[in-house]
């Protein structure tokens, strides 16, 4: 990769890591699609992992208190056990199947919220359960699960703060399981430990701007500009995949 790639991407990651502090989503659903512009599928799973273990411990740190331990129990338990399966079954299908599966997901998350101003999800420990599964599942599959895990956090009315380092600490379980199954996999190369190591640096320079911006602007409105750019990635996605 050319000094002006790398320089790109690091931006581009940046700006995930920014957007996905701030919108609780995680930066993966953001980060996923932008990856795959540098690297084969299979490689962004990998990287994406990684990239997330150094993120979330960021959010941990930085937005440390309140912490629902009843929610990280019932959601972040189905994450983690299911994420390994999504993972595992990764390796046997095609990244083209994969990047096309990621872009309907996008788009399809992004409409459901924009569209439809008042859906929610009874904030049950049987839907935190089923979230939790779905979320890992997809997690380890698509490399991204967070705005399913989002939408389900959604329901119990958390704040900003609880609501990001709750997210972030279930993360940080799923994280760990799928990159050890991506490692297995041989989705994890040491050249791409380069890459790697500005991505940590990233994720920490990242969460601390998300952090100072959700000071200063609307939730809401940063939401709805969140749900249109995952539309536009996804739709992005879709057109590369089928007319280039």
């Amino acid at each position: 990769m050319s000094i002006d790639a790398i320089l790109l991407f690091a931006l581009l990651a940046l700006i995930a890591e920014v957007a996905g502090t701030i919108s609780g989503f995680g930066s993966s659903v953001f980060f996923v699609p932008i990856a795959t512009y540098f690297f084969d599928f299979h490689s962004v799973l990998g990287i994406t992992a990684l990239f997330h273990i150094f993120s979330n411990i960021s959010k941990i740190y930085f937005f440390r208190q309140g912490v629902n331990w009843k929610i990280v129990l019932y959601l972040g338990i189905p994450a983690v056990l299911f994420v390994g399966l999504g993972a595992f079954l990764s390796k046997f299908i095609s990244s083209e199947i994969l990047e096309t599966a990621l872009a309907f997901f996008l788009i399809i998350f992004s409409l459901l919220f924009l569209l439809l101003r008042n859906f929610s999800i009874q904030p049950t420990n049987v839907n935190s359960i089923i979230g939790g599964t779905v979320s890992g599942f997809m997690a380890g599959l698509l490399g991204t699960g967070g705005a399913i895990r989002g939408m389900t956090l959604a329901a119990f009315d958390l704040k900003k703060g609880a609501f990001i380092a709750t997210s972030a600490l279930i993360d940080f379980g799923v994280d760990l399981s799928r990159g050890v199954v991506y490692v297995s996999n041989g989705f994890v190369h040491w050249h791409d430990m380069k890459y790697v190591l500005i991505l940590l640096f990233i994720s920490v320079i990242g969460t601390y701007i998300g952090k100072r911006v959700l000071e200063h602007v609307s939730e809401k409105l940063f939401k709805n500009i969140v749900l249109f750019v995952i539309f536009g990635i996804g739709l992005v996605t879709i057109i590369n995949q089928f007319f280039f």
